[in-house]
């Protein structure tokens, strides 16, 4: 079986795939990666099945080697890669042979970056699932020494690919909707909230992430509060001090803070994907609005495929070129003296 190993490892590095959904009665959530849009697009530019586990690198990635060649991709927040030193392009697939050093570097645009292996990462799953939930107790970081398994290629021939670069690194508006709580605060201070400009805290991790702002601080009307109910990822939180969390992958599956409001799944990954200090401002849509911007991830991953382009490579540069099949026909030989 051929096997993954990490001889650095940055201080994030976790296995994720797209999580354990069905849990939440027993007080665990989904969980997954936290821009599952970049594993969609992984998938679409390798050809592989999207449920496929990968390394999840928040900020900063390590170095790796395989025992065997493979195709990889990398997605995600931008981080600067090379092979061999080779620059590696981000949201491109790539041929790392057998002993070469995969070298990932700290995140130019983004928090979160993947490395896909085109046969994925088979560690043993737990609950249907091989995502590392570090606060359900769930998997672990992943350090130096450590060897993961990998499944085949399912599409070893399959021609190099590129998708065009995400636009969801430079933070901007977030749509968001109502929810159980948002009539706890005012229209007033509904209307301020989407009128205050934030920044993205560095406080922040997988759970979730705090926005800063100048100005008053958010409050319910007459002190309002409720029981802990349901929450889930993309609810704003507002705590007792009036400081509002967007919640990300890890988050609870209860809360006691009051939510003024939720981001919408397509808005979601960029969230995760605010560095501290990028600007974040929100845009209220009704529930009809939110509704008619939901899409499936196998209709993303449909419509990502349908973007990828095939790769134009010199010859010189391709390891593996004894592995294609550059022949897709024959002929007579004489086809220049025929009319």
């Amino acid at each position: 079986m051929p096997r993954l190993t990490i001889h650095s490892a940055g201080p994030g590095l976790t296995v994720q795939d797209l999580g354990r959904p069905g849990w939440t009665a027993q007080g665990l959530p989904a969980g997954g990666a936290a821009d599952p849009l970049a594993l969609l697009e992984g998938a679409a530019l390798l050809g592989v099945n999207p449920a496929q586990a990968v390394i999840e690198m928040m900020g900063f990635g390590g170095t790796f080697r395989m025992d065997d060649s493979a195709r990889i991709a990398l997605t995600g927040a931008v981080m600067l890669a090379e092979i061999d030193g080779a620059p590696v392009p981000h949201n491109t697939t790539h041929f790392l042979p057998a002993g070469a050093k995969l070298t990932i570097r700290g995140a130019q645009k983004g928090v979160f970056g993947y490395l896909r292996v085109a046969g994925g990462i088979t560690t043993d799953p737990i609950m249907d699932s091989r995502a590392a939930h570090l606060t359900a107790g769930i998997g672990a970081r992943l350090q130096t020494g450590d060897a993961l398994p990998l499944g085949p290629d399912p599409d070893r021939l399959r021609p190099p690919q590129k998708l065009p670069p995400g636009d969801r690194f430079a933070g901007g508006t977030i749509r968001i909707m109502p929810g159980p709580q948002t009539d706890f605060f005012s229209p007033r201070t509904q209307d301020a909230f989407c009128a205050t400009t934030f920044h993205r805290s560095p406080r922040g991790n997988r759970q979730g992430i705090r926005l800063d702002h100048a100005g008053r601080n958010f409050a319910t009307s007459g002190g309002l509060t409720h029981v802990s109910d349901l929450i889930v990822p993309g609810d704003i939180q507002i705590t007792g001090e009036g400081v509002p969390y967007v919640l990300l992958a890890e988050c609870q599956t209860i809360g006691g803070y009051p939510r003024i409001g939720s981001v919408i799944p397509a808005d979601l990954p960029k969230i995760a994907q605010a560095a501290p200090g990028t600007r974040l401002q929100f845009q209220w849509l009704t529930v009809q609005q939110a509704d008619a911007t939901a899409i499936s991830q196998g209709a993303q991953l449909r419509a990502l495929t349908k973007l990828c382009r095939p790769i134009k490579r010199d010859p010189h540069d391709i390891a593996d070129l004894l592995g294609y099949q550059l022949i897709s026909g024959a002929t007579p030989g004489d086809d220049l003296e025929r009319p």
